[in-house]
């Protein structure tokens, strides 16, 4: 931690956050609540939390992750089209050098489907009733477990 960041830690302010983790809701579904409630304790835990928003396309998506520079993904999507969607947002991210994200995805998802997803390369999938603790310390671990020297990824003390 640099003089100026430890200065401010001392003087009570937030320490800077520990990544960046882009929120995103695809497709034409318009429940964004546990978009939401998963983003503020990925926030309260440290991190800066992008909310995309809803109807989001793959393409807008992968941009966002593009241009906030986020190691860390996670979609809620509640309405079926979730294998569609992450086969052109994994596409995307490949084609623009970001296939190292670690994406996540939550929602209404069939048991059968999961394997499907983890095949495709999402790190982790959340179904009803998943506990956000759990789901906050899938993200420290999935950082954890990225080798970088990025200070940005580093976890604040």
């Amino acid at each position: 931690m640099n003089t100026v960041q430890e200065g401010a830690h001392r003087a009570g302010h937030a320490p800077p956050p520990r990544a960046r983790v882009v929120i995103a809701k695809p497709g034409l579904d318009g429940h964004d609540h546990g978009a939401k409630v998963i983003a503020r304790p990925l926030r309260d835990a440290g991190y800066e939390v992008i909310y995309t928003g809803l109807h989001q396309t793959p393409e807008q998506i992968a941009a966002t992750v593009i241009a906030e520079d986020a190691p860390v993904l996670g979609l809620s999507v509640l309405s079926g089209a979730h294998l569609t969607i992450m086969r052109r947002l994994i596409r995307l991210l490949a084609e623009e050098d970001a296939d190292d994200v670690r994406i996540l995805v939550g929602g209404i998802i069939p048991a059968a489907d999961i394997a499907a997803l983890e095949a495709l390369g999402v790190d982790a999938v959340f179904t009803p009733g998943a506990g956000i603790g759990g789901i906050v310390e899938t993200v420290d671990r999935l950082l954890s477990t990225t080798h970088t020297t990025d200070p940005a990824l580093e976890p604040v003390c």
